[in-house]
């Protein structure tokens, strides 16, 4: 019995170690004001960072002011080389193609985030799984699904963002795929409001010790927006990547 007991605290220590240290990178978010200058130039975008396309154009425009003014400048008596003037030709033709170039690959990519937006809209509503180290509480319920590589205990530990233990546990996992549901309450049994929390899962190690066992969260959609980075799917409080999307259930 003391072998068991051993085990299952050397369990729940090193989940609430891992849930103690879970970063927050899924539903974080900066803001921040770009530079008078930068912005009256116009070389920020939308999302508040550098616009490469804005800059190339007014470089192309500055070639094309330069190029005029050389023209009109210079003496009728000892006119430009026609090679120097060619050089300049192929240069202003190159950028110009640039600028085409680059126009065309934004267009392309606003498609795709289009597609990748069309796409998120239509899951709301639904269950979904998805890879992160927080778990988003909703209507007093947050589900994990978590692999074991055999049946025997797993440890399941929760806690805040500012690193305050909530609840931890120790249930009977079976080899292969598992699923746990939190009724959202404290280990002395108060309820705390829906949101996200960290979570992590242990189990034990083939060669002795304890070893994180991967797992999902499940949530419901809530919305879908687009970032910086593409689009967003909320899960209540939680904010995950499209990219983290494991399956959807529903």
């Amino acid at each position: 019995m003391s072998g068991s007991i051993t085990s299952n605290s050397a369990l729940l220590g090193a989940a609430d170690a891992a849930a103690a240290s879970a970063g927050s990178s899924t539903g974080s978010s900066s803001t921040g004001g770009t530079s008078g200058t930068a912005a009256a130039a116009g070389t920020v975008n939308s999302a508040g960072t550098a616009n490469p396309l804005a800059s190339l154009t007014s470089n192309f425009q500055d070639f094309l002011s330069m190029l005029t003014t050389q023209l009109q400048n210079q003496d009728p008596t000892a006119p430009m080389d026609s090679s120097q003037f060619t050089t300049e030709l192929v240069q202003f033709t190159g950028v110009e193609a640039q600028i085409q170039g680059n126009s065309s690959l934004t267009q392309l990519i606003q498609l795709a985030q289009g597609g990748a937006a069309l796409q998120a809209a239509q899951m709301i509503g639904k269950t979904v799984q998805v890879n992160s180290s927080q778990l988003t509480l909703q209507n007093a319920s947050a589900t994990i699904d978590f692999t074991a590589p055999a049946a025997g205990p797993a440890a399941i530990a929760i806690y805040s963002g500012s690193g305050q233990k909530l609840f931890d546990t120790v249930v009977s996992a079976a080899a292969g795929s598992n699923t746990w549901t939190w009724n959202g309450r404290t280990a002395t049994g108060a309820i705390l409001p829906d949101g996200i929390y960290n979570v992590a899962v242990e189990g034990a190690a083939a060669g002795g010790g304890t070893a994180a066992l991967p797992f999902t969260v499940q949530g419901t959609v809530t919305g879908a927006r687009p970032t910086k980075s593409g689009v967003n799917l909320d899960l209540g409080a939680l904010s995950v990547g499209l990219s983290s999307l494991a399956a959807v259930r529903n």
